[in-house]
């Protein structure tokens, strides 16, 4: 489910069913990283919006977490861990942030949520088609991951 109003009414019918919340984590930077960071951006989005489309009624896709790159890596990661403590209070078993921001491969031992960080593709130059198949190849990959943490409990 998204992070629209529809959806959201559709899990306050069935919260009880729904265990799984997903966080994308999103650099911004407008310094020379910001090309890199676009895309990255771009990416994670893109793939994310497919992975809901998959589970749509399983999980609450979050509409990102979005961070300066250049700040303080330390207060963006403490920033998380507030998020973190909220999703579990509120009942969510399953927390899963999806990256390509390498930075956060250094806290994924800290969190107690599943890290799952995947090199960014260029997408800007491929063809529609071809932009498609890749984004349906690596959600496929993140759907195996999935159903492992959930069949883990």
């Amino acid at each position: 489910m998204k992070w629209i109003s529809e959806d959201i009414d559709m899990y306050l019918k069935s919260r009880e069913y729904v265990d799984t919340i997903v966080l994308p984590l999103l650099p911004i930077s407008l310094g020379e990283d910001m090309k890199s960071s676009v895309s990255m951006t771009e990416f994670i989005s893109l793939l994310t919006n497919q992975l809901e489309r998959q589970f749509r009624g399983r999980l609450i896709m979050l509409p990102g977490f979005s961070y300066l790159k250049n700040d303080s890596s330390e207060k963006n990661f403490l920033d998380l861990k507030i998020w973190e403590k909220e999703f579990k209070e509120k009942g969510f078993q399953h927390v899963f942030y999806v990256t390509s921001d390498s930075y956060w491969r250094t806290k994924e031992t800290e969190l107690e949520g599943s890290l799952i960080w995947l090199p960014s593709l260029p997408l800007e130059n491929m063809d529609q088609n071809y932009k498609v198949s890749i984004l349906e190849d690596q959600v496929k990959q993140l759907l195996n991951i999935f159903v492992q943490k959930w069949n883990q409990q």
